[in-house]
């Protein structure tokens, strides 16, 4: 029994319904994809730009990407059918505890090691100075991993998307690939050091200075709908990274998900985790972003959640979002590959610990009674899986109304209470 178990026992949770969120379905198949890039890759202002003999850096990052590891394999082979040699670095920041044997662990996790891929993986957490900014208004170094500095070539990789901090022209994308993950631990910490509100501008003073200095001849560019999966893959000439990408993260934004509700009381994610988002939940769903100037994502009073990936090992980042977490949650959170991101974002709220109760159960009922000037007797509630499947949601009965009246939504079942095992856990499969 937690502190608080008999403060919350007259709360009586709602009956629920399953509700079907509606997107667009456009996502592209593996061989639509190959064929793709292959014709991006012949495209004139590409061809060339490898010659043979040349060593040849291709970016790595830490999120679970869809299609990631077969893109990458496609690059490796792309740059051995040029005579040329590729190589592979983990380019992810801090990420894997700020640690080169952490980030190698997060690489073969997604499916990415050298014998899958066919080619070295070069894992170092040190950096090299290539150049520096001044332009009056900033004043920085630009720093790079050393094997990348030492690379002939650089093939950048990335999936083009929304940040879950930030907004601006640059968020997350090739250009954050040439900042943040090829900066590592070093080159992120300075990118942060003057706040959310100046990252976007840095990230295209930073990310300038590598195209130039560290001969970025090509970035690839993932784009991905509303189930995270892939729909448009660009190929890019490595000096028009910086005039390509906004237009690039203009169609991944209208190509989003999102939770089609604008408020609830209480919002409860089953599941957080680094291979859903870096965030560990994304903010552009959940709401709740670190910088209060932004404002995206559902409202909700409170938010509870459930557990953490496996695929996260143990970094909770995004844990700081929520109010309430089971005692199971917290046994998986390992401080030291949490905090190394915190340190290095200049930020500490998303790395926080939530209050944490005995059960689920005791997750949702706290969350309830802690809710102001609400209807606690038909709370409005919503149960996602997670903040990258949204698809299909639990909306407490007391919302269907408002969900008949919408074309994004479809009611399907009927109202039914949450099923929970003698210990609490959840059950209930959606």
């Amino acid at each position: 029994m937690s502190g608080i178990t008999k403060l919350i026992d007259h709360i009586t949770l709602p009956r629920f319904v399953k509700a079907h969120q509606i997107f667009e379905h456009n996502e592209l198949t593996e061989e639509e994809i190959g064929k793709r890039l292959k014709a991006g890759l012949e495209n004139p202002e590409i061809a060339g730009k490898i010659k043979p003999g040349m060593r040849v850096c291709i970016t790595c990052g830490s999120r679970g990407i869809s299609n990631m590891p077969f893109v990458t394999k496609s690059l490796v082979e792309y740059v051995k059918s040029l005579g040329a040699e590729p190589f592979l670095i983990p380019a992810m920041g801090s990420h894997g505890g700020a640690t080169a044997e952490g980030q190698i662990e997060i690489l073969k996790s997604l499916g990415i090691t050298e014998e899958s891929m066919g080619c070295p993986i070069l894992s170092s957490m040190e950096t090299v100075k290539i150049s520096h900014v001044s332009d009056g208004e900033d004043d920085f170094d630009v720093c790079i991993d050393k094997n990348a500095s030492e690379a002939d070539a650089v093939i950048a990789l990335n999936r083009v998307k929304a940040h879950t901090s930030f907004q601006g022209p640059y968020e997350s994308g090739l250009m954050k690939m040439l900042t943040i993950g090829i900066g590592k631990q070093y080159g992120a910490h300075i990118c942060h050091s003057n706040g959310d509100d100046s990252m976007s501008r840095r990230i295209g003073l930073n990310a300038a200075e590598v195209i130039k200095h560290a001969n970025v001849v090509i970035g690839v560019a993932l784009l991905e709908n509303a189930f995270d999966k892939t729909f448009e893959i660009d190929v890019i000439p490595g000096s028009k990274i910086p005039e390509e990408e906004p237009k690039l993260l203009e169609k991944a934004k209208k190509a989003m998900s999102r939770i089609w509700f604008d408020s609830c009381d209480v919002l409860i994610v089953r599941e957080i985790g680094k291979n859903y988002t870096g965030a560990g939940m994304d903010p552009n769903i959940v709401g709740r972003c670190v910088n209060p100037k932004l404002k995206m994502g559902i409202e909700s009073q409170m938010i509870g959640i459930f557990d953490l990936t496996e695929e996260s090992h143990g970094n909770a980042t995004g844990m700081g979002r929520a109010d309430f977490a089971p005692k199971s949650f917290a046994d998986k959170v390992s401080l030291d590959d949490t905090y190394p991101n915190a340190i290095t974002s200049y930020n500490t709220s998303a790395y926080k610990m939530p209050v944490i109760v005995d059960s689920d159960e005791e997750v949702m009922k706290a969350a309830i009674a802690t809710c102001l000037k609400i209807d606690y007797d038909n709370p409005r509630v919503i149960v996602i899986n997670n903040s990258l499947e949204i698809e299909d949601i639990l909306i407490s009965e007391s919302m269907t109304a408002e969900a008949e009246k919408m074309d994004t939504i479809k009611i399907e079942s009927e109202p039914f209470y949450i099923d929970f095992d003698k210990d609490g856990k959840f059950l209930t499969k959606f």
